[in-house]
């Protein structure tokens, strides 16, 4: 890929994500031995996450997915959520596990939790690549995290500015 002088400093490495996915892997393979588990990855950012981190599990899984609409444009989220692409299957009674790249404010992730905990599946928890806590405005429960970052627009590994940079294999702040 082409130098680009939006590209800013890297924030996780592409050797650093593949050995944090594995361990990821390991931990929801751990937990969830002989369970009913779906994993509902969140369009469109959390694909390349959501790849790997299959890949890596050693338990069966089913996978849907939802896309939600938050940010736009910006480089912030708007608060407000609208339900893109639903899932395709119902997870009543069913362990769901919801596969994000990037937890910012939480206020996407608490629409998706109440969302999702409506269909009573039998557990509800989250796999978060990414969290800031700096940007937090509601408390959530996050299961499994990858990495803390700092409080900067994050792209690559599946993040985009304006739906570029996701296919970076590692993930950098965006130059402002």
């Amino acid at each position: 890929m082409d130098a680009d002088d939006a590209i800013g400093e890297i924030l996780v490495s592409a050797e650093d994500l593949e050995r944090r996915v594995c361990e990821l892997a390991a931990e929801v393979s751990r937990d969830y031995a002989g369970k009913d588990l779906v994993l509902v990855g969140v369009l469109k950012g959390a694909v390349f996450f959501l790849s790997d981190l299959m890949r890596a599990l050693e338990v069966p899984v089913e996978l849907d997915f939802m896309a939600v609409a938050s940010y736009g444009s910006a480089t912030k989220s708007s608060g407000v959520v609208r339900i893109l692409k639903d899932l395709d299957a119902a997870i009543e009674g069913r362990d769901v596990l919801i596969v994000e790249d990037i937890v910012d404010s939480g206020l996407t992730l608490q629409y998706l939790l109440r969302n999702l905990g409506a269909r009573n599946p039998r557990s509800l928890e989250v796999c978060a690549l990414l969290i800031k806590p700096e940007r937090r405005k509601v408390e959530l429960r996050t299961r499994y995290v990858g990495f803390e970052i700092p409080n900067r627009f994050a792209i690559g590994y599946g993040l985009d500015h304006r739906e570029r940079y996701r296919n970076l294999r590692y993930v950098a702040a965006l130059k402002q």
